[in-house]
């Protein structure tokens, strides 16, 4: 009985998981289409092939429906491979920089267009600030979380974590990200290398000879 209710319990978490990354892709190809304004969560629920009962169940309301333009941006830029690369990367803060990075790039490229109508679409609706913020949230307290654990020693004087954050959010956005592709003409990849190696520059220690292996950009 106990096997029967674990899968059962197991089979419900994953038709969630399902219904929710469904509600996610729908939401993000009509908002990017239509905007904010153009898009009503019935067109969202049928192109889902849910009912909008179901819709308000996972995210409450149409603003809350914002929600999932931040996962599906954040699933776009694959999220599990830069968690699965902080933790191959403990203990070299130049590879865990370089993580950070390469996800914001991948973030940008991918779902920048997710992203600028949510930008948008909070200056003339308020109410959407709350999931513009929320993904905003999640990357500073990751990064937060994970910058706390480098030593002293890495950090050039005057430094400390508080101060990095600053520094990466004023370096790392997807205005600068627009600025060099959009306007600049720069690939993805020299927008990448820029950021790194300015943060590196501003942030940490000289390490020495070169730049670390783990460090360097991969695809």
């Amino acid at each position: 009985m106990s096997s029967s209710r674990t899968y059962r319990s197991e089979l419900r978490e994953q038709q969630a998981q399902h219904t929710r990354a469904a509600i996610a892709r729908e939401a993000r190809a009509r908002f990017v289409a239509a905007g904010w304004a153009g898009t009503t969560v019935r067109s969202v629920a049928e192109a889902a092939g849910v009912s909008e009962a179901t819709v308000y169940n996972v995210y409450g309301s149409k603003a809350g429906l914002a929600v999932s333009l931040v996962d599906a941006a954040e699933e776009g830029a694959d999220v599990r491979r830069a968690a699965a690369e902080l933790v191959e990367r403990e203990g070299d803060p130049r590879g865990q920089l370089a993580t950070f990075v390469g996800f914001d790039r991948r973030l940008f490229e991918r779902g920048g267009d997710v992203l600028r109508v949510l930008g948008e679409a909070r200056r003339q609706h308020p109410e959407l600030g709350e999931a513009y913020d929320e993904g905003r949230r999640r990357g500073g307290e990751q990064r937060r979380r994970v910058l706390s654990t480098w030593p002293a020693s890495v950090w050039r004087t005057g430094v400390d974590v508080e101060r990095a954050l600053t520094v990466y959010a004023m370096v790392v956005s997807l205005d600068s990200y627009d600025v060099a592709v959009r306007e600049g003409g720069w690939s993805a990849d020299e927008v990448e290398d820029w950021w790194l190696a300015c943060l590196e520059d501003l942030l940490l220690r000289p390490a020495g000879r070169g730049r670390s292996g783990s460090g360097a950009r991969t695809r």
